[in-house]
């Protein structure tokens, strides 16, 4: 079953979702893998009319491409997402990956090759390795930081280790606590941020874990104390017209399926905000 009003040929497709079923890497629970297929059975949840944005998305020319083969080891599975997501560029798509763990990102976001990287996550990801892994789950925004670009933005953080936030505070990586979403109010913390973006593109990567686990315990690492759905929402309002892709990712769907099913709202609000855009 492919995603909800993804009715449209490959080629006549503004939007493609693909999935990424890989989870190798995940070091706490495990079962990340099983949720792109879970997320597309989720989105036949929803109306297809978007009353906040007033876009049908059955009006929209969507296509999803099924999974990547990711096979066992994560230097397969990052080369499959690279391949998947060049394709998808080349043809001048926007790419929605539903993985998956969260090290994916590096390769999708590597291929969109973004001015800037902004990151819903509980955790900073920070580390140079994680259990003799570079390319572990816990290593994204490092390795992104390295590799793609220095212009990252976490946005929902609440834990990592020492270095890790010596590491932000000596690289200058910019950061937004859950407590200053909460302090502050997203809106707020969304107009700082877009002083610094300007008019420059924009990868959307969510960690499903940024969102409190009384509204999304269905993930990998679990993290109390973390920011709301709406807030969620609201960055991807205000960020998907400025996005060249967008991925949903740690989702553990045999934990809570409900986690799913958000996971699936979120990305339809994502191509109902770029289409508004539009």
């Amino acid at each position: 079953m492919h995603f909800a009003d993804a009715d449209s040929t490959y080629t006549d497709a503004d939007y493609v979702i693909f999935g990424a079923p890989f989870d190798g890497t995940s070091s706490f629970r495990r079962g990340s893998s099983s949720a792109p297929q879970a997320i597309r059975d989720e989105s036949y949840n929803f109306e297809t009319y978007n009353p906040s944005l007033e876009i049908d998305l059955a009006e929209l020319k969507i296509h999803d491409a099924g999974d990547v083969e990711t096979e066992r080891e994560i230097s397969t599975a990052l080369s499959r997402v690279a391949s998947a997501t060049r394709d998808h560029l080349s043809g001048k798509k926007t790419p929605i990956m539903l993985g998956g763990e969260h090290s994916l990102t590096i390769a999708a976001a590597r291929e969109c090759a973004p001015d800037w990287i902004i990151i819903l996550d509980a955790h900073l990801d920070l580390r140079d390795e994680y259990e003799g892994e570079r390319y572990s789950h816990a290593c994204t925004a490092r390795r992104l930081y390295e590799e793609v670009t220095r212009k990252i933005v976490e946005i929902g953080v609440r834990s990592g280790t020492r270095e890790e936030y010596r590491f932000v505070k000596r690289n200058k990586v910019h950061c937004y606590s859950a407590d200053q979403i909460y302090r502050d109010g997203t809106r707020e913390i969304i107009e700082r941020l877009e002083e610094d973006l300007g008019d420059e593109t924009v990868y959307l990567s969510i960690d499903m874990d940024a969102i409190d686990p009384a509204y999304a315990p269905g993930v990998g690492t679990p993290e109390p104390f973390g920011i709301t759905p709406r807030d969620a929402r609201e960055i991807i309002w205000r960020l998907a017209p400025i996005s060249i892709g967008l991925d949903i990712m740690e989702i553990v769907p045999e934990l809570d399926i409900n986690t799913a099913s958000l996971g699936a709202k979120l990305a339809r609000e994502f191509i109902a905000a770029k289409a508004k855009s539009r």
